[in-house]
């Protein structure tokens, strides 16, 4: 979502004559070829958009898990999630349609994905004109961030089609507040708000923005900035019936998996996850980007080899970099308030404003052989970025899987500890065996995040233990499926461990590996007690 640019202008125009801007010389992009690798890099970019060969990880089981209940169910098992239900509701009906299986759930996502293509190229054309636009829809297309979460059984690909549609609609409705548009604009705020938790501070950056121009911008611009603004606010109606469970999971879910992160440490992290993760390439994709960032806001294109930085920011830049700011600035300070994490997947309602400024730094070299490096050098980073999401396994799960598979019999028992791990690890288990997760020793389908770090210090690993031991049939063999990487249950697992292994001899079956793969664990095969 956007103030448009310009907004405090009297003439605002609806498209710049070119990436640069009118200060700088026209930017044109070279047809035949160029233009031809272009489409089939965005071609390539809607093909890896349902590419990936990792089985699902925790927070993609989970949402499938709790999407496949009964409509009427949703929302209560959402209250021990902490999430809001929209992505739930569409995901259910995906799900009767194309049923369960790891590519199938992650269609939706790529689906939404593709679809926020065309309108990143009209946003961009809209700003910078056909070079803009052609790189911004070229970058989205073949991001890593973009594809992770396109291959991804989760929200943030639709916040990103949310947000693009959103900058369209302000925009729109800026220049002419007719009814319909701020009609539908109240409409997009309240799914946005019942999307993600995030969307709240991209809101609230958005509104004051718009109360910067209500105050102080051009005259024929208040009216129209304070009608915006309240279509905006509107939109929280649709929050309303929402809100009783958003406050009980305020009080009782909350983020107990991570700690407090310093802003800086916010930021690199977001950074490195643009570039595509946290490996070599990532961290170095990561620094171009913010050089790019830095182009991009403050550049603008002399000749053919040189660009000039001007500390005074590029007006066509000012307001998407803005909103990328605040929005991660509103919601560090939230986190601090409330003593929560952050995660990079939650720039997700920042990231169509930091990639749009990216694009522009792309094109602020208007000498063809300038552009086209620059943009074959976010390119390859790219390439190597949907590598990694292609190829790279997200989780353990399936090796651990396959493993079990090979030996267990029927009768067999599968613990896993913490409850974490249940979700992604119980999709590859077979489907006779007994499964239970600690510390409540109930079914591995869902994590309870109700007041999660309380109920786990007060559980008793060597109780815990004896009565699984008891409950274990004599005759069949435990597998344990452990990992010690888990806030709020340090050292739980490995004494769980230790007490099941004093009966039973303990096998290591595969090795905890945590440099290969982001959810990792080890398995264990306790066997028969006789």
């Amino acid at each position: 979502m956007s103030v448009p640019r310009g907004a405090t202008s009297r003439a605002p125009a609806r498209s710049a004559p070119d990436a640069t801007g009118s200060a700088g010389p026209a930017a044109t992009w070279p047809g035949g070829i160029t233009t031809a690798v272009l489409v089939a890099l965005i071609a390539a970019g809607v093909v890896l958009r349902f590419v990936t060969t990792s089985p699902l990880w925790l927070d993609e089981a989970l949402s499938v898990n709790i999407s496949r209940l009964p409509l009427a169910d949703i929302p209560e098992a959402l209250r021990h999630d902490g999430h809001p239900p929209l992505y739930y509701v569409l995901l259910h009906g995906w799900i009767e349609v194309f049923g369960t299986g790891d590519l199938a759930v992650r269609a939706l996502a790529g689906v939404l994905s593709v679809a926020t293509l065309p309108l990143a190229w009209v946003v961009g054309r809209r700003v910078g004109g056909r070079p803009l636009a052609w790189v911004l829809v070229v970058v989205l297309a073949l991001s890593p961030y973009a594809l992770l979460y396109a291959t991804s059984a989760r929200m943030y690909a639709l916040l990103a089609l949310l947000v693009f549609a959103g900058w369209l609609l302000v925009d729109d409705a800026l220049r002419a507040p007719a009814p319909w548009r701020l009609g539908a604009l109240g409409v997009l705020s309240g799914v946005l708000l019942l999307t993600h938790y995030w969307s709240f501070w991209l809101l609230g950056a958005v509104l004051l923005l718009l109360g910067w121009v209500a105050w102080r911008g051009a005259e024929d611009r208040r009216g129209p900035a304070r009608r915006v603004a309240l279509a905006v606010c509107a939109g929280g109606i649709l929050f309303l019936p929402w809100l009783p469970s958003f406050l009980d999971q305020a009080r009782h879910t909350g983020t107990p998996w991570g700690g407090l992160q310093r802003p800086m440490a916010i930021v690199a992290t977001t950074l490195t996850e643009f570039g595509g993760g946290d490996y070599q390439e990532g961290v170095l994709f990561g620094a171009v980007i913010l050089v790019l960032l830095v182009i991009g806001l403050l550049g603008r294109g002399v000749d053919e080899r040189r660009v000039e930085l001007d500390v005074a920011t590029r007006s066509d830049m000012r307001i998407p970099a803005l909103l990328a700011g605040l929005t991660l600035t509103l919601g560090t300070l939230a986190a601090y308030a409330t003593q929560s994490t952050y995660a990079a997947r939650y720039a997700s309602v920042l990231f169509p404003f930091v990639l749009l400024v990216v694009a522009a730094g792309v094109s602020r070299f208007v000498g063809p052989v300038a552009r086209n490096v620059v943009l074959g050098v976010v390119v390859v980073f790219s390439v190597i970025g949907a590598g990694y999401n292609a190829l790279v396994p997200r989780s353990q799960a399936e090796d651990i899987g396959e493993a079990v598979r090979a030996r267990a019999t029927p009768d067999d028992l599968v613990v896993i500890c913490p409850d974490q791990l249940g979700p992604s690890t119980s999709r590859e288990l077979p489907d006779d065996l007994r499964r239970v997760v600690y510390p409540t020793l109930g079914p591995p389908d869902r994590v309870d995040w109700v007041d999660y770090a309380e109920r786990n210090e007060r559980a008793d690993p060597q109780e815990l233990g004896r009565e699984l031991l008891a409950e274990a049939d004599e005759s069949a063999a435990i597998w344990l499926v452990a990992s010690g990487d888990y806030r709020t249950l340090e050292g739980q697992c490995e004494e769980l461990h230790s007490v099941l292994a004093v009966d039973r001899p303990s096998e290591p079956v595969i090795a905890e590996n945590p440099d290969d793969f982001f959810e990792h664990a080890s398995l264990h095969r306790l066997a028969p007690a006789g």
